[in-house]
C-alpha cells in the first residue's frame, strides 16, 4: 500500500509555491527588456491578453490532471490514459523537460550566487568590467557555487512539500516581493528615471509585428512554466478543497504583476544611468543584462550614494534574483523528482540523490561549454551556428519542446480525458466555476484555438531553430 500523497498546508502555500515556479530570471530582466524593445505599453496589452486568453486554461488543465490523478506528469498521462503507449511518451516528455531546463536553470543560478557573492565582498568594479563575466564562468570557482545551489534546493525539497517547498515559498516569495518594491521606490528617485517609467509604459503601436506577437506569448507561455509538468505536479500535491480556477487565476496575476513591476526598476535605472539609451542596443539575453550590462549601472551609482551604497544596491538586486531562481530551480526538480518517487517507490532522499547524482554531472558538463572544454563549447552545428552543450539544452528543450508539451496536454485533456472530466474538476472546490462563462471558455479555448496557436509557435520554432526559417516576420 502506498503512502498517503503529499499535499500543501494551505492555499496561500500553494499560490506562493506556484508563483514561485513561474516567477524566474525571466520576470526580473528578460520581460522589461523584451516590452521595452517591442513597443512598450503595447506588448504589456499583447502579453496581458495572451496570459488571460491562452495561458491560464492551459494553467487550469495541468493543473487538474495533477490533482485528479494525484501523480507526476508520466503517472498522470498513464492513469488516465491506461495502455495507450502514445499518451505515455507524453508523459515521460513532459517529465524530461525539466530535468533538461534545471540543468541550464542551475548553470544561471550558480553565475547568480557568484556574482552576490563577490558584490558583497566588495568587488562591485571588478564585476562592471566587460570581461569579468568570460573569466568567471570559465574558472573553477564556478563549481564551489555549484555545490552551494545544489545543497540550498536539496535541503528545501528534502523537507517535502508541506515543510520544504511551501515553508520555503513562504519566506522567498514576500522577501522577494519586499525587496523588489525598495528597489523600484530607489530607481525612481533617480535622475531621469521617469524617462525609463515613459518609454517602458506608453504603447508604441508602431513596433507590433507577427514577431512581437509571438514573443509576447511565448514570454507569457513560458513565465507561468506552462509545458515543464511543474503545474500538474504541483496540482497532484493539491486538495480538492482548494479551488482550482481561482487559485490559478491569482498565480498568473502575481506572476504578471511582478513582471510588470520588475520593469519599473530595470528600466528607470538603465535611463537614469545613460539618458540616451538607445533600446535597440539592449541584449535580447537576460544573462547579457544581469552579468554584463546591469553591474555597470549599479557602478555609477556611486556618485551618488557612494561606492557602498551602490554595491548594498547591486547586492540586493542579485540577492533578488538569486531568489526568484531558486524558487524556479525548485519547482523544477520537484517534478522528475517526483517521477522518480512514483515510478520506483524510493524515499524523498534517496530519489533526490540518484537525480542529484545525474542532474549534477549534466550541469557540469553545461557549464563546461563557454570555452572551458573544445568539446562542450562545439559540441553540434545546425541553422549554419556551431552550437554548444548548454545551447543544446535551451533550443530543444526551452525553446521546442515546451509549446509542444502544452498542445499535447490540450489535446490530451479535451479529446482523451474529455471535458465532462475537465469540467468536473475543476468545479470541485469551486461552486461558482460551474455554469460560468469562464467554464464555456476554457472548454472551448482549449478545444479549439489554443492548439492551433501552440502547434503555429512550435512549428515556427523548430523552422527558425534548426532551418535558419522564421514564417513569422
Amino acid at each position: 500500500m502506498s503512502a498517503p500523497r503529499e499535499q500543501f498546508g494551505s492555499r496561500i502555500g500553494f499560490i506562493l509555491a506556484a508563483a514561485g515556479s513561474a516567477v524566474g530570471i525571466g520576470n526580473m530582466v528578460g520581460f522589461p527588456v523584451a516590452a521595452t524593445k517591442n513597443g512598450g505599453g503595447a506588448f504589456l496589452l499583447i502579453y496581458a491578453i495572451f496570459v488571460l486568453m491562452v495561458c491560464l486554461p492551459v494553467m487550469l488543465a495541468e493543473m487538474s490532471v495533477g490533482r485528479r490523478t494525484k501523480k507526476d506528469p508520466f503517472g498522470a498521462y498513464k492513469t488516465l490514459a491506461p495502455n495507450e503507449p502514445h499518451w505515455a511518451v507524453s508523459g515521460w516528455l513532459a517529465v524530461l523537460t525539466p530535468f533538461m531546463i534545471g540543468i541550464f536553470y542551475t548553470v544561471i543560478t550558480v553565475w547568480l550566487l557568484g556574482y552576490l557573492v563577490k558584490i558583497i565582498a566588495g568587488d562591485l568594479t571588478l564585476l562592471a568590467q566587460p570581461e569579468t563575466f568570460g573569466s568567471f564562468i570559465n574558472s573553477t570557482d564556478i563549481f564551489i557555487y555549484m555545490a552551494l545551489v545544489a545543497g540550498i534546493v536539496f535541503l528545501i525539497l528534502q523537507g517535502g512539500v508541506r515543510e520544504g517547498i511551501e515553508k520555503a515559498a513562504k519566506i522567498l516569495m514576500p522577501s522577494l516581493f519586499i525587496m523588489l518594491l525598495a528597489l523600484v521606490v530607489f530607481v525612481l528617485t533617480l535622475d531621469n528615471a521617469f524617462a525609463g517609467v515613459q518609454y517602458y509604459l506608453i504603447p508604441d503601436f508602431s513596433k507590433i509585428t507577427g514577431a512581437v506577437v509571438n514573443a509576447a506569448l511565448s514570454q507569457a507561455f513560458f513565465s507561468l512554466s506552462l509545458g515543464m509538468g511543474i503545474l500538474i505536479t504541483y496540482g497532484s500535491y493539491l486538495g480538492n478543497n482548494n479551488p482550482i480556477p481561482s487559485s490559478a487565476k491569482l498565480v498568473a496575476l502575481t506572476d504578471t504583476s511582478v513582471a510588470f513591476v520588475a520593469g519599473l526598476m530595470v528600466l528607470p535605472a538603465i535611463f537614469s544611468f545613460n539618458p540616451n539609451t538607445n533600446t535597440a542596443d539592449l541584449s535580447d539575453s537576460s544573462i547579457g543584462l544581469i552579468f554584463s550590462f546591469l553591474p555597470k549601472i549599479f557602478l555609477a551609482l556611486q556618485a551618488s550614494i557612494g561606492y557602498t551604497g551602490a554595491s548594498a544596491v547591486a547586492a540586493i538586486f542579485f540577492l533578488l534574483v538569486f531568489f526568484a531562481a531558486i524558487t524556479s530551480l525548485v519547482s523544477i526538480i520537484e517534478v522528475p523528482n517526483a517521477a522518480i518517487m512514483d515510478s520506483t517507490g524510493l524515499s524523498r532522499k534517496k530519489s533526490l540523490g540518484f537525480l542529484g547524482l545525474i542532474l549534477g554531472t549534466l550541469t557540469i558538463l553545461a557549464s563546461t561549454s563557454f570555452g572551458m572544454f573544445d568539446w562542450t563549447t562545439s559540441f553540434t552545428s545546425y541553422a549554419g551556428q556551431s552550437k554548444s552543450v548548454f545551447d543544446v539544452i535551451i533550443d530543444v528543450f526551452y525553446e521546442t519542446i515546451l509549446p509542444l508539451n502544452g498542445l499535447l496536454i490540450c489535446i490530451f485533456v479535451i479529446y482523451r480525458w474529455k471535458k465532462a472530466n475537465l469540467n468536473k474538476e475543476l468545479e470541485t472546490g469551486d461552486d461558482n466555476y460551474k455554469g460560468s462563462i469562464f467554464e464555456r471558455y476554457v472548454n472551448f479555448s482549449v478545444g479549439t484555438f489554443i492548439p492551433v496557436i501552440l502547434f503555429l509557435v512550435f512549428v515556427n520554432t523548430v523552422a527558425l531553430k534548426y532551418f535558419g526559417y522564421n514564417f513569422i516576420g
